[in-house]
């Protein structure tokens, strides 16, 4: 690497890390404030380590595409206004030579925030939103009513009600087809789950069917495993952004098997980590065809289209979020429709710039 490959990172990375310092001290005052009362409940040591120690990752990781794109047009402005662009234009360097360590040091902040995406902030979330359920607003879903669930196929599960403090559920049926015929139904007036897995079944009764005859069995107590847990129909605002990306995918197949709906907002988070980390490059590009060049409004004018189109960005993937959550389109698209539409303007911008 070339001295002006590591002088361009050091401004980069730099810029970044003081942008997202600024972010997050802004953002704690505000949640503070937001947050006030739960706070001064809350004890002290639970406030700073399990609530703000977790939730700085996820806010740098939120808003990482957005403070990459205004890092590369402040500081790649900053060298324009001091004719520093051009000076290593005029060397003999190419544009398409001056975007490597800019796309170089995309990467390290790429590939940074994907690995904490993926299995750092799952984790700390679970601290965060603990935190938040007990202190702040408690959001969890523990009752269920008329919870119905395909266990494996062409077996399928009902509850009337399920209490999840108590682990308790009430009139539970598991019913067993062969093809369109009914092979078994298995009827308890109580259930109770442990966290092992294991459901015990009180005053239950097994119906087999062969044709028109029928056995049937009884009992006080039947201990089974189902492979069905509380947590696959007991949906919590936020439980996806518990979930690591291999436990999000394997939470996914199986609800997608079992015929359960409601999971466009956990295929939505597995699509958004992965987006998320592909438009640093994207946003890298368009910043560096926009600020490249000495303007006569200086650096506020190209700040200025940053902070416009970076908020556009934003805007854009909410937008087409809700899409995915009415079922327009699916999660993936919903999530890469930006990356696409931004890529087809970065290409512009930057065949214009290297002219």
């Amino acid at each position: 690497m070339k001295k002006f490959d590591l002088y361009i990172m050091r401004q980069f990375l730099g810029t970044f890390i003081f942008a997202i310092l600024l972010l997050s001290a802004i953002v704690i005052v505000f949640d503070i404030n937001e947050k006030l009362d739960a706070m001064i409940t809350a004890p002290l040591q639970s406030t700073v380590f399990q609530y703000f120690m977790n939730f700085l990752p996820s806010i740098i990781t939120q808003f990482a595409p957005l403070f990459v794109f205004i890092s590369v047009i402040f500081f790649t402005s900053k060298l324009a206004d001091h004719s520093e662009i051009i000076a290593i234009l005029s060397s003999g360097i190419s544009f398409k030579r001056l975007m490597v360590p800019y796309l170089a040091s995309a990467g390290i902040i790429a590939a940074t925030t994907l690995f904490l995406s993926l299995y750092v902030i799952p984790p700390a979330n679970v601290q965060r939103i603990e935190y938040t359920n007990r202190w702040v607003d408690n959001k969890r879903v523990d009752f269920g009513e008329n919870i119905q669930l395909q266990v494996r196929p062409g077996v399928m599960a009902y509850l009337a009600r399920y209490d999840n403090t108590l682990r308790r559920g009430y009139r539970f049926s598991l019913d067993e087809y062969d093809g369109t015929r009914l092979k078994s139904r298995l009827t308890a007036q109580e259930v109770r789950y442990d966290t092992l897995g294991k459901w015990t079944l009180n005053r239950y009764t097994i119906r087999d069917f062969n044709g028109l005859s029928e056995r049937r069995r009884t009992g006080s107590t039947l201990d089974t495993v189902l492979g069905v847990e509380p947590r696959d129909f007991l949906i919590s605002k936020n439980d996806q952004e518990m979930l690591t990306t291999p436990q999000l995918d394997e939470y996914i197949t199986k609800q997608r098997k079992r015929g359960v709906a409601n999971i466009q907002q956990f295929e939505l988070e597995y699509e958004r980590r992965y987006a998320m980390a592909a438009a640093a490059f994207i946003l890298t590009i368009i910043g560096v065809s926009l600020s490249s060049r000495k303007v006569r409004g200086g650096m506020g004018l190209n700040i200025g289209i940053g902070l416009v189109l970076s908020f556009t960005y934003i805007l854009f993937m909410t937008v087409t979020q809700t899409f995915a959550v009415s079922g327009y389109t699916s999660p993936r698209v919903a999530m890469w429709i930006p990356n696409i539409v931004y890529a087809f303007i970065a290409i512009f911008l930057y065949r214009r710039a290297a002219r």
